[in-house]
């Protein structure tokens, strides 16, 4: 996250879930909010977000947090919000495995990795391919571990991840509805702050 972003500490939010004009948006894949989310919580996977972010502006107030795994995609979908006029959204510190942790109560599901997780899994099983391929194999092999080291640096400095991308593409990630424009952003209720801003 950027040190621009404001936070709220997952303490902080069990006490504000409450106020009913709090409005919670999960930017993870459907997969992990299918696994764990907050009850009440709305998923708009970062992707969509990124691409419809002045509708799902449109329909929210200022009482907003923004939910991931971690706190960084959530800090990626605050930053596309203050840049198309709604700067009150915050992000929940440490993500959902914080609020958690903290003795929040959550909604769990069918069970699947963490988005995360499965790139962990994924880039060091190829290191350790890469390795192991270029003592047995041929060493030209060993460059598929460069390769990978590549791609994290770059995803570091992007701030972006093409592996995720590919892997919420994997069947144990799909869900049985895909996330559209309507049964994501459009099935949040519209503030009643963004009527009046709308009105004015």
């Amino acid at each position: 996250m950027s040190t621009s972003n404001t936070s709220v500490e997952p303490g902080e939010l069990k006490r504000r879930l409450a106020d009913d004009e709090l409005t919670l948006i999960d930017v993870r894949t459907p997969a992990e909010f299918e696994s764990v989310h907050i009850r009440g919580s709305y998923n708009v996977p970062l992707p969509l977000l990124s691409e419809h972010t002045h509708d799902l502006a449109g329909r929210l107030g200022g009482r907003v947090v923004l939910v991931c795994q971690s706190g960084v995609r959530a800090g990626q979908a605050q930053d596309r919000l203050t840049a198309v006029g709604l700067a009150g959204a915050e992000v929940l510190a440490g993500g959902i495995a914080a609020y958690e942790s903290a003795g929040g109560t959550v909604v769990r599901g069918a069970q699947r990795w963490a988005m995360d997780r499965q790139v962990r899994m994924a880039a060091g099983s190829l290191v350790l391919a890469g390795f192991v391929g270029s003592k047995l194999i041929h060493p030209r092999v060993g460059y598929l571990a460069g390769a990978i080291g590549a791609g994290l640096t770059y995803s570091a400095l992007s701030n972006s991840c093409a592996m995720a991308a590919a892997l919420s593409k994997m069947p144990w990630n799909r869900t049985e509805v895909s996330p559209t424009v309507e049964n994501t952003i459009r099935s949040i209720p519209v503030a009643p702050q963004a009527v009046a801003t709308r009105a004015a």
